[in-house]
């Protein structure tokens, strides 16, 4: 059982968090990580690549000279995929490289990598995380006595909260998810994760339910 320290907004420790790896997911498999990322990686992938044939490049098709007595390579039309300004051999065309897993292998690979994250000691516990009105300074501020100023950091909230989402938009590295948008990707991405209690009791419970399910 691991124990992790819980911050207040200064930076100061005001408890425990009783919580191991297991609790989150039985074990960690490295390979459906990987196998679930390169997915998400391969969904956002725009895919508008194009490029054009021999067929499709301006040019004449005339025979640039003549077969025999030149001493040169025979050579067909300047359209050639072997001549400068000449069509692609294997033109690229567009295509939708989205695919995905098995529903629950995505939900266990997202739980594998939020264990993983407590076991490598890349956790944060906040006990609480609020702000009356959009502050990008305060945020920062709060990140500082964190020790993740300058560190690439999730913050996870047990619900969507639009304040902490705008108090940290503006700032590089962060990003903000509810438990509930929480993926493989986005969780193993950066190098911290910070969390409050609440979300941290969330992450437990849809786990819980989660192993009941499988």
């Amino acid at each position: 059982m691991a124990s992790l320290t819980v911050y207040d907004r200064t930076g100061k420790e005001v408890g425990k968090y009783d919580i191991a790896p297991t609790d989150i997911a039985p074990r960690i498999n490295k390979q459906l990580l990987h196998d679930v990322v390169v997915m998400y990686q391969a969904n956002q992938r725009q895919g508008s690549h194009r490029s054009k044939t021999r067929g499709e490049v301006a040019g004449s098709t005339k025979k640039m000279y003549r077969q025999k007595g030149t001493g040169n390579a025979r050579a067909g039309s300047k359209r050639s995929g072997i001549r400068r300004g000449g069509g692609h051999i294997f033109a690229k065309r567009q295509r939708d490289y989205s695919y995905r897993l098995p529903r629950k292998a995505v939900q266990l690979a997202t739980r594998m990598a939020i264990a993983s994250k407590i076991r490598d000691n890349e956790m944060v516990v906040i006990d609480e995380l609020s702000f009356g009105a959009p502050k990008t300074k305060e945020m920062a501020t709060l990140l500082k006595a964190l020790g993740l100023s300058g560190v690439s950091t999730l913050i996870t909230t047990d619900a969507l909260d639009v304040n902490v989402y705008k108090s940290a938009r503006n700032i590089a590295t962060v990003a903000v998810s509810p438990v509930s948008d929480l993926n493989a990707l986005s969780v193993l991405k950066p190098t911290r994760m910070l969390v409050t209690k609440q979300a941290l009791d969330r992450i437990k419970e849809r786990a819980n339910q989660g192993a009941t399910q499988a």
